[in-house]
């Protein structure tokens, strides 16, 4: 005998499974983020040979990470580069690091997004936020991850999106929409880095507390560990601007 509860659950099942890649990264960019960010990070780089080194820094951000300014505080031979991101929608996106060694501002050029972020397993293009537009999507079946259920997203870029990538495969939460691990695959068709994320749940918003980044190409990883975060402080677009580079972390 077939119970109503089976044929809920048959019922939900077949939902879950219709949705297309489309709406899965619609979804996940209709997830609810804070207006703005405050955080304190430390980067750890790890080399083939297992040697670390750590960086810390110092970062606000708004507009769902569309407009972000970090500050290096450490090491000493690092402190006072600053970088500035202002993602634009109609246009090339402006990237700005303050070398205040040289005393120059270096503009990041779209032919350069694919350069490591200050040494780090992380690119100029892996900063930056993805034109839901500038992919087609498909789904690979599903899978779980630490207890999670997910879709396996797989997101390619068109020719617009001048990626660096051939194809992203992530692991969609299937109850938040987010994503908690990520393939890159290079222009080659290979695997080339590996990222997971690990969320923590701040004034209702789910804020990535940890990512982890994989060169599996060079046997390097880098690790970004956020604290102190703050939501919602009503930053001000003037924060955002090219003269607060040179000027001491907020």
């Amino acid at each position: 005998m077939i119970t109503k509860k089976l044929i809920l659950s048959l019922f939900t099942f077949s939902l879950v499974f219709a949705q297309s890649g489309d709406e899965i990264a619609k979804k996940m960019e209709s997830v609810r983020t804070p207006k703005d960010m405050k955080s304190n990070s430390t980067l750890i780089l790890t080399n083939a040979k297992g040697k670390t080194q750590n960086k810390t820094i110092r970062s606000l951000s708004a507009d769902d990470n569309k407009k972000q300014i970090i500050w290096f505080l450490a090491p000493a031979r690092d402190k006072g580069v600053a970088f500035l991101k202002l993602e634009n929608e109609s246009g090339d996106d402006e990237m700005k690091l303050w070398l205040p060694a040289f005393k120059k501002i270096r503009r990041i050029k779209s032919s350069q997004k694919g350069d490591s972020f200050m040494g780090s397993d992380m690119s100029y293009e892996d900063m930056t936020s993805r034109n839901i537009d500038e992919y087609s999507y498909s789904l690979d079946g599903e899978d779980v991850l630490d207890g999670n259920k997910c879709w396996k997203l797989v997101s390619i870029p068109k020719p617009e999106a001048e990626s660096t990538y051939s194809k992203i495969i992530s692991w969609v939460d299937q109850n938040l929409y987010i994503s908690h691990k990520e393939e890159f695959y290079n222009l080659n068709g290979n695997l080339f880095k590996v990222k997971t994320t690990i969320y923590d749940e701040i004034e209702k918003y789910h804020i990535p507390i940890e990512i982890y980044m994989e060169n599996v190409i060079k046997n390097h990883n880098t690790r970004l560990k956020l604290e102190n975060i703050e939501v919602d402080n009503d930053l001000k677009n003037d924060i955002f601007v090219e003269k607060n580079l040179k000027r001491k972390p907020m």
